[in-house]
């Protein structure tokens, strides 16, 4: 695939960071991000359990942002940084994510309900508390080793992108190597700065469900929203090629289903946040294909001799083989009591509304289930997953 200067959604390689470099660009989806750490223990597997990192660019939105965050600090060993995730994600418990209990259930629906009154001037903050998130990846995640790990090598650049309420910029945060710089487009930006715990809060911070968060001078949201390009950032950061692991499935020219039941709350809600997280990612990948067939039909000594700075860039994209909510719906039984009680009312708890829970279910089988279905997928694509790295 190539790219260029001229594509409204990536930027030019300069000469000064013409080296090869891979990137994994992970998404957001909650829950379901655990099929990502199903791919890359695929990867580690097929290439041998490597310690150096095959990744020297990392980019996660979301849920992806903490998982690329992960492979980040743990950089200087590749096979120790996928058996860290799998550790945390095999062994996943709602609770580890958000409070599940009655009491802070309760007062966070009351307090909702009571914003949304006329007699109330505050605003509402979040359905839920994701404080134990917050104590979880606080324990669990050095952010220093970050630079540590760009300085020795093992790590070119990492990047997660977060959303502002007031600005309405999607705002992708990296720390890199030298040479870096932060870039400007429509409603798009790139800064560096020293990555810590705020910005994974930011980016992970589902609309509605989990609070924004102060960033500098700005409250932020979950990154996918108004990210109209998710592969932008990696190819930013000087990425040649790219292995995009989306969380849901791409079908394409699916039968239009008749329905004469009014859609319920969590089928409304389920397609709002697969809009957030799936949509945008399909268009940039479709946008890239155009521009690639596009420079296919230039003659190489026009480019040779153009200032467009065309480069080629590798694409691989992964994505579940199988409907996720069907795989949720299986396991929306093992979601907390208390959240199943808010939950039912919104339909989530059926087949039809297991959307919505497959954002929220945090639970061992689920996340398990989803980890094998990415190692699978992975692995069913071998020969293209080694001719993404025969150039390494």
């Amino acid at each position: 695939m190539a790219i260029g200067a001229s594509a409204s959604n990536v930027a030019a390689l300069p000469q000064a960071r013409a080296r090869p470099r891979a990137g994994l660009v992970l998404t957001g989806g909650g829950a379901r991000a655990a099929y990502q750490v199903g791919v890359v223990k695929a990867v580690r597997d097929l290439l041998g359990n490597p310690v150096k990192n095959p990744f020297p660019i990392l980019c996660g939105t979301s849920a992806g942002a903490i998982n690329a965050a992960s492979l980040a600090v743990y950089a200087d060993d590749f096979t120790h940084a996928v058996a860290n995730l799998l550790e945390v994600w095999e062994n996943m418990h709602c609770e580890r994510v958000y409070r599940t209990d009655f009491v802070s259930i309760a007062k966070r629906g009351a307090r909702w309900l009571f914003a949304m009154t006329l007699v109330s001037r505050g605003n509402p903050v979040s359905l839920l508390d994701n404080a134990p998130l917050r104590d979880m990846l606080e324990k669990s995640l050095a952010f220093e080793r970050i630079q540590e790990h760009i300085d020795a090598g093992a790590l070119y650049a990492v990047c997660v992108t977060a959303s502002g309420y007031t600005s309405g910029q999607s705002v992708s945060f990296f720390q890199g190597g030298s040479g870096l710089e932060g870039w400007e487009r429509n409603q798009r930006i790139g800064a560096g700065v020293m990555l810590r715990l705020e910005y994974l809060m930011a980016s992970s911070a589902l609309p509605f469900i989990f609070p924004a968060v102060k960033v500098h001078r700005e409250y932020f949201g979950d990154g996918s929203m108004r990210q109209i390009a998710p592969v932008s950032p990696a190819l930013h950061l000087g990425a040649d090629r790219v292995l995009i692991v989306g969380t849901g499935r791409q079908v394409l020219d699916q039968a239009r289903a008749r329905s004469n039941i009014y859609p319920s709350l969590a089928q409304i809600a389920g397609h709002a946040l697969n809009s957030i997280f799936l949509d945008s990612l399909a268009v940039d990948i479709e946008r890239l294909e155009r521009i690639n067939r596009t420079v296919q039909l230039i003659p190489p000594e026009r480019l040779e001799g153009s200032h467009l700075m065309l480069h080629p860039v590798k694409v691989l994209f992964i994505t579940p083989s199988q409907p996720i909510e069907r795989i949720a719906a299986r396991f929306v039984h093992e979601l907390p009591r208390a959240v199943r009680v808010v939950l039912r009312p919104t339909g989530a708890l059926s087949r039809s509304g297991s959307n919505l829970a497959s954002y929220l279910l945090f639970e061992e089988s689920f996340c398990r289930a989803l980890i094998d279905l990415g190692y699978q997928d992975t692995l069913a694509r071998e020969a293209e997953v080694r001719e993404f790295f025969s150039e390494s």
